[in-house]
């Protein structure tokens, strides 16, 4: 494995680390955890209609924005929901890039910006 695949796999362990960390200080209930952890590979669907979609739904499910957006609306208006759903979300997206998935490229479900998987 190079140098950056390395250095990518550990920026998704430490994403995926630092989120049960915070998940277990300020989250709700870990059966909350459980059931949502893996809700944003629903982004998958989009495939079927055809590979330019479902990369495209699959990214917009996989990046940090969304998380990032929905984390600080928990934060501010106070919400264990909200901020738990935030916090679920990157935690999934540090697993998956822990393991190698990337984002999508339009062509195949298996090209991604980390490697062809």
């Amino acid at each position: 494995m190079s140098l950056p695949a390395l250095l990518l796999r550990f920026e998704g362990a430490t994403l995926l680390a630092l989120t049960v960390f915070a998940y277990e200080r300020y989250g709700d209930s870990w059966w909350l955890f459980l059931v949502l952890l893996l809700v944003p590979d629903l982004g998958i669907v989009g495939y079927l209609a055809n590979p330019r979609f479902g990369a495209a739904t699959y990214d917009l499910a996989h990046t940090y924005v969304g998380p990032a957006i929905v984390t600080v609306i928990g934060v501010i208006t106070s919400s264990s929901l909200t901020l738990s759903v935030g916090l679920i979300w990157f935690a999934h997206i540090g697993m998956d890039r822990l393991i190698g998935y990337g984002l999508k490229y339009p062509t195949s479900f298996k090209d991604t910006h980390l490697q062809r998987v």
